[in-house]
């Protein structure tokens, strides 16, 4: 594995890295079979190192594989403050297209698809409407969106009133101070950031802080293919939250699947294997 650092506007540094093919089922890429290098984007708190086994699953099929690290989180310094003002759309507008400069020149001759596991699908969705067709396809894993009215029961106003918290603790603070924590903190996160989290979980739309584009409307014109898998046993992302997230794309060419297995929100990243068979099959069948 090969780890880039890559230095952002703010002086943040984000490393990415880098795993080509491996394995059997490696092949060479030619122009009639170019080989796909998929591109993972971590969820909010969880360090893009804790997917190294996961994605080394993925190379081991065939697969070159990049993980993105969210400014901020894992092992990008430094860690958010009072001066991060950051949030959804400077990630997919200056950092995004930083990752695939390094990608495609790691990877010249690959197709990128993008992978994106909680709030990281929801980026990977807003990147993707901001290239277009620049990308092979989405994989959404355990991702949808905090829209209150997308949970069941007292699910529902407890994420409501639960985003709604972590949005005002983080303008009093001026940062997200989750690293303190126990339980459910998502990590030291910018309040720029979070508060685009709790506006799409009180609105259900994408109007992220200082957007250049109307987010929603590119979403909707989107037709690239889609795999989106939720996880059995997944209170922060369940089906009817992921659901509404795959609606922003009518046009899309879309597939789901369902893990039977009672792996939770991040269970999968360790056990990896059921969900890099269909993933493989995906990205074959394309």
């Amino acid at each position: 594995m090969e780890t880039v650092p890559i230095q952002m506007p703010d002086g943040s540094t984000v490393p990415v890295r880098l795993i080509p093919a491996s394995g059997a089922h490696n092949h060479p890429v030619t122009p009639d079979a170019p080989r796909p290098v998929v591109v993972m984007v971590p969820g909010l708190g969880v360090p893009g190192g804790y997917y190294e086994l996961f994605a080394d699953g993925l190379a081991a099929r065939g697969f070159d594989v990049a993980i993105g690290e969210l400014r901020g989180q894992g092992d990008s310094r430094p860690r958010p403050s009072s001066a991060s003002n950051y949030g959804y759309h400077e990630l997919v507008s200056v950092d995004f297209p930083a990752i695939f400069q390094v990608v495609r020149d790691r990877f010249p001759e690959s197709t990128p698809y993008l992978l994106g596991h909680s709030m990281g699908g929801q980026l990977a969705v807003l990147y993707a409407s901001r290239i277009r067709g620049r990308l092979g396809g989405l994989i959404l894993i355990a991702s949808g969106t905090p829209y209150y009215r997308g949970f069941r029961g007292l699910s529902g106003p407890g994420m409501l009133m639960g985003t709604a918290a972590i949005s005002v603790a983080a303008n009093l603070a001026g940062f997200w101070p989750g690293d303190r924590v126990t339980v459910g903190g998502f990590g030291r996160q910018s309040k720029v950031l979070v508060s685009d989290w709790a506006r799409l979980s009180r609105t259900g739309r994408f109007v992220p802080f200082g957007a250049d584009i109307d987010y929603e409307e590119r979403i909707a014109r989107l037709k690239l293919p889609v795999l989106s898998i939720t996880m059995t046993d997944d209170d922060i992302a369940p089906t009817s939250s992921a659901e509404h997230l795959l609606e922003k794309m009518p046009m899309a060419e879309l597939t789901t699947w369902i893990q039977p297995q009672p792996l939770g929100h991040n269970g999968w990243i360790l056990r990896y294997h059921s969900t890099v068979d269909r993933i493989e099959k995906w990205l074959r069948d394309r």
